[in-house]
């Protein structure tokens, strides 16, 4: 067994990372589509988006080929419905709650309607929004994020000034860093950034980190008013023996790797654990296989109701091949030479619900043993605890505590995102980026 890179030919890697939800090829046949849905009075696919696109609207547009109207009723609602449109977990959003599920036939796909709508808007760079003239406010917003990035727009079009400092050197977030690159790919999600940024009044500066080289004191001296959009980063540590390991590796740090270099100079083990089965789990189960790993076997602590991610998110990595282990938890990574070797697990089972609602795990003091070369560590981000006691914020376990409009304890700083709910959804964070913005505008024209 070893870890290495360049298993695969170049034709595989394409074929391995193809968009795995092909675009509409024509009008025509996103209209017969179109054509299908209901445009239901109170939409309960509009309900339950977080950004409330009015799903039923964009679609009756599709069907008049109002393409140009369509794009813009999904922007005005979410400035990254195109991104949105290919990441989201639609099964259990708008498309779950389409009224189709209910008469036991196939749900509109939304998304793929919503891609079409915002593809071509990008693709023609169509201005949908104009910028109102400088007022004369200037915002900072820390992340160029979904959430960082909503907010600059949102405030962008009521004139306000906004600078972003991002510490990466390209914006996006997890849009451009944390996705599996079968779902969108890195240039989709520069072109993405553009398109918002072509509105005008927002200044990015890259490769610049709160508390590294600049600090929320001198953001707070420069500027109206600032917003803290940086999400979560730091990977959960598995506190395990043999963790440091060679051959252990954070799943975030691995999909960063696939973004950032490319499919060929990614090494991955013949056979791979992986730990954890939420989103980013999937993501990085599928990709170590699509990267050439013989086996990857996922490692999950609870049964398959208590998993975070999706039925459809485990299905595309059972169809890629990735075996599932369910009750089972790490308890040791073994090794020789200082490689990983083996993976000790302790069979568990469920107790009672735990804060979170769902059967705890018990340790029932068996244990099993898996062959590995590598292990992917996935079980969750936890926020950047020690920057934000450093600025002396309120916070839960490092989560920013904010009140009802969006405000931190300190005065004139703003927050939302992962930063705040600890890691959900791309739309979820458009949606605190939008609510940021109103609360800010609201704060800087009455002070």
């Amino acid at each position: 067994m070893a870890i290495i890179n360049n298993r695969l030919t170049t034709a595989q890697y394409e074929a391995n990372f193809a968009d795995i939800h092909p675009p509409y090829e024509s009008i025509t046949a996103a209209k017969v589509d179109a054509h299908r849905c209901l445009f239901c009075y109170d939409a309960p696919c509009t309900k339950s988006c977080p950004t409330s696109i009015d799903v039923p609207k964009f679609i009756k547009q599709i069907t008049t080929e109002n393409i140009k109207g369509s794009a813009h009723t999904i922007f005005s609602s979410n400035i990254m419905g195109a991104g949105c449109s290919q990441v989201c977990p639609v099964e259990k959003l708008c498309e779950g709650a389409c009224v189709y599920n209910l008469l036991e036939e196939k749900a509109i796909p939304i998304a793929k309607l919503q891609r079409y709508s915002t593809e071509k808007a990008m693709e023609n760079n169509w201005q949908l929004f104009k910028r109102k003239p400088s007022v004369g406010r200037r915002v900072a917003i820390v992340g160029a994020g979904p959430a960082g990035l909503s907010c600059a727009h949102t405030l962008s079009k009521e004139g306000i000034d906004v600078t972003i400092y991002e510490k990466e050197s390209k914006g996006g977030g997890l849009m451009t860093y944390g996705i599996a690159a079968y779902k969108v790919t890195p240039r989709f999600c520069e072109e993405e950034v553009d398109y918002i940024l072509s509105i005008g009044g927002i200044e990015v500066k890259y490769n610049q980190e709160l508390g590294k080289t600049i600090s929320l004191a001198e953001l707070k001296r420069n500027f109206d008013a600032v917003y803290l959009g940086m999400g979560v980063g730091v990977a959960r540590q598995l506190d395990i023996p043999g963790e440091k390991l060679e051959g252990v590796v954070d799943a975030i740090q691995f999909i960063y790797d696939i973004r950032t270099k490319g499919y060929p100079s990614v090494s991955v083990g013949d056979k791979v654990a992986v730990i954890g089965m939420g989103m980013t789990a999937i993501d990085a189960a599928t990709q170590a296989k699509r990267l050439g790993a013989q086996e990857v076997t996922m490692i999950y602590r609870r049964t398959r109701e208590e998993m975070s991610c999706t039925q459809h998110e485990l299905d595309i990595a059972m169809l890629d091949g990735c075996e599932v282990i369910w009750l089972a938890a790490p308890k040791k990574v073994k090794g020789s030479n200082g490689k990983v070797k083996q993976l000790v697990c302790s069979i568990m089972k469920l107790g009672e619900p735990d804060a979170s609602g769902r059967r705890a795990p018990v340790d029932t003091g068996e244990t099993f043993s898996l062959d590995v070369d590598m292990v992917i560590k996935a079980a969750g981000q936890v926020p950047f605890e020690k920057l934000v006691k450093k600025y002396k914020l309120d916070n839960k376990n490092g989560k920013l505590v904010i009140d009802k409009n969006c405000a931190t304890n300190i005065k004139g700083v703003f927050a939302g995102g992962d930063a705040v709910n600890g890691g959900k959804e791309v739309v979820d964070a458009v949606q605190a980026g939008k609510d940021g913005a109103k609360a800010i505008l609201s704060y800087i024209r009455v002070k």
